[in-house]
């Protein structure tokens, strides 16, 4: 079993839930690569047998590259490959689902005909910069160890 971790980031608050996600994977046995989504030449379901998607929420929604690359995710290759996504947002806005790139990614791949593991994680970042909020990076880490049980139960 092997996945792939794409995020992409504005202040490196995205990035360390990507490579909490990531790192716990790993440590669960879970074969898995982590890229800047700009450093994604390609996204081959030859490759990878599940897909965890990350992207700062910005004016409500996920950022463009993360949305072209969501163009690139072919139905026909990735249909029932096991996703989750997640994103880091304003603590105000994280009851509103309009308001999460998480949410907005984690439809577009349903769209694509792709299984969603768990609901999407949602980290919160205090103020426009950061930092995370206290206990992010404790809840990113039982939220991979649950997606690994999960991926697990999956036999992917």
């Amino acid at each position: 079993m092997k996945g792939i971790v794409v995020y992409d980031t504005s202040y490196g608050n995205t990035k360390k839930i990507a490579e909490t996600i990531t790192g716990t994977l790993k440590e669960s046995g879970i074969e898995v690569d982590l890229f800047y989504v700009k450093n994604v030449k390609k996204l081959s379901a030859k490759d990878y047998d599940f897909l965890v998607l990350g992207s700062p929420t910005k004016f409500g929604t996920m950022s463009f590259v993360i949305r072209f690359l969501l163009g690139k995710v072919k139905s026909e290759e990735w249909m029932n490959k096991p996703f989750t996504a997640f994103d880091t947002e304003n603590p105000e806005n994280m009851e509103k689902k309009e308001y999460s790139a998480a949410e907005k990614i984690a439809e577009r791949l349903r769209d694509k005909r792709m299984n969603q593991l768990l609901p999407v994680l949602k980290a919160a970042v205090l103020g426009q910069k950061g930092p995370l909020k206290e206990g992010e990076i404790d809840r990113t880490k039982d939220y991979a160890r649950e997606l690994a049980v999960k991926l697990k139960d999956e036999k992917v």
